[in-house]
């Protein structure tokens, strides 16, 4: 089969979605198939191998921003074209946070749900012609919702049902200034209809996306999100001392702030006076003030010499990471689609303890590999540490759970894929 996937990157920093999309077409290519990984906006910024070392940036970052500002932009000459998408001014972009934002942001999203309708009708139409020449393919996937508005076009100049993954939507939709915040809604839930099918990573996110763009019941399926243990060993043995660690981007919303306030009480009840805390992910050059702003608390509160942040870690840095800590714990405060870095602890064979809402529950009861605690708490969170740091049998059990149950996640996952893709190729030819 041959499938093509487009993920949008972020030129900076390591992003879960566009890992796991990056292991699904590796993991498509050894299964035999004919898989290619096309980047967004910005170049892919990966920890292991790309599943397709050269391919071109659609949609380039700086060109669609411009774009939506000046219509000039909209009918460049080629060079300009050239210039403004060459990979490094791409990357530069991507690590510039807070370059655009408010209603420019707004508008921008919903323009670009508008398709051949909003202001980057003229990337679309690259776009199409670029796949039109490498030979038409089964099917295209969309790594988000964000990109249901390509779906028309590609759909109409390809002859090909395309399909769409449901990824974290709605936390990016709801940020948004009003009125754009509404109308990108709207319009997204109009742009649905030109979807085959949406996938999302969990039943509790299938759910919520359902009714948030007024899908069917039919429209929806669920595929949990695999992983590729490729280089994942589980930890030989424990840590002298209790180590707890957190391994996301390093944001509010990923429950940073939390997770700090959990590990001062932690220390304060004195059970477990030598537990350190490590904080390793993403971290933007907008990111770096709110972690200043919990070093500083830490320090008011005397644990800040128990406490490490260790932003941007490689592949092998965040494996040995993994295999050092004691427990872990990501106590994400916003509507988490699945949680990728749940996996990557699962893998080291660590047990976890996850907050019991969004999808966590369905994850860690599935694979019975760490506790729940009650959300945005953190006299729980901090109970739920000190169960496990006081049960170590127990916590190395359900290390081994955990470890087990993601073993062949990415096979099984590829070949989730794989079946609703042939389901909805054999529906467009009218097979049963």
């Amino acid at each position: 089969m041959k499938v093509i996937l487009l993920t949008p990157g972020t030129g900076s920093y390591h992003c879960g979605v566009c890992m796991r999309d990056n292991a699904l077409a590796r993991e498509l290519l050894t299964q035999g198939h004919d898989a290619m990984l096309l980047p967004m906006y910005l170049p892919l910024t990966l920890d292991e191998a790309p599943a397709q070392p050269e391919t071109p940036v659609f949609f380039g970052g700086v060109n669609v921003f411009l774009q939506q500002k000046f219509a000039w932009f909209r009918s460049a000459p080629p060079w300009v074209d050239r210039v403004l998408n060459h990979p490094a001014l791409l990357r530069w972009a991507g690590r510039q946070s807070g370059m655009t934002g408010g209603a420019e942001i707004g508008e921008l999203t919903h323009s670009m749900l508008l398709g051949e309708e909003g202001r980057q009708n003229r990337e679309l139409d690259k776009l199409v012609d670029w796949l039109l020449a490498q030979g038409r393919p089964d099917a295209i996937w969309l790594s988000t919702a964000l990109l249901a508005g390509l779906a028309r076009r590609i759909k109409q100049a390809l002859g090909v049902p395309v399909l769409c993954s449901l990824q974290g939507e709605d936390s990016f939709l709801d940020g948004l200034d009003q009125p754009w915040r509404t109308r990108c809604w709207q319009t997204l839930a109009a742009r649905s209809a030109d979807v085959a099918r949406f996938i999302a990573p969990s039943v509790y996110y299938g759910q919520l996306m359902r009714e948030r763009m007024g899908l069917s019941p039919e429209q929806v399926r669920v595929i949990p999100n695999g992983i590729s243990v490729d280089g994942f060993e589980p930890r030989q043995r424990e840590p002298a001392d209790p180590v707890i660690g957190y391994l996301a981007r390093m944001v509010e919303g990923k429950g940073l702030g939390l997770l700090v306030d959990a590990f001062i009480l932690l220390k304060k009840r004195g059970r477990f006076p030598q537990a350190r805390l490590r904080c390793a992910g993403a971290m933007t050059s907008g990111d770096a003030a709110y972690v200043a702003r919990l070093r500083k608390k830490l320090a008011a509160a005397r644990c800040g010499a128990d406490v490490e942040f260790l932003p941007n870690v490689t592949r092998e840095e965040k494996i040995a990471f993994l295999q050092g800590l004691t427990l872990f714990s990501v106590p994400a405060t916003y509507s988490e689609a699945f949680g990728l870095y749940v996996l990557e602890a699962m893998a080291a064979g660590v047990p976890v303890s996850q907050p019991r809402a969004s999808a966590f529950p369905e994850i860690v009861l599935a694979a019975d590999c760490g506790f729940l605690h009650e959300p945005g708490d953190p006299e729980s969170l901090a109970d739920s540490w000190e169960m496990l740091l006081a049960n170590p049998a127990k916590a190395r059990d359900l290390g081994r759970k955990g470890r087990a149950a993601v073993e062949n996640s990415m096979p099984a996952m590829a070949r989730a894929f794989l079946q609703q893709t042939t389901e909805v190729i054999d529906a467009q030819n009218g097979l049963p």
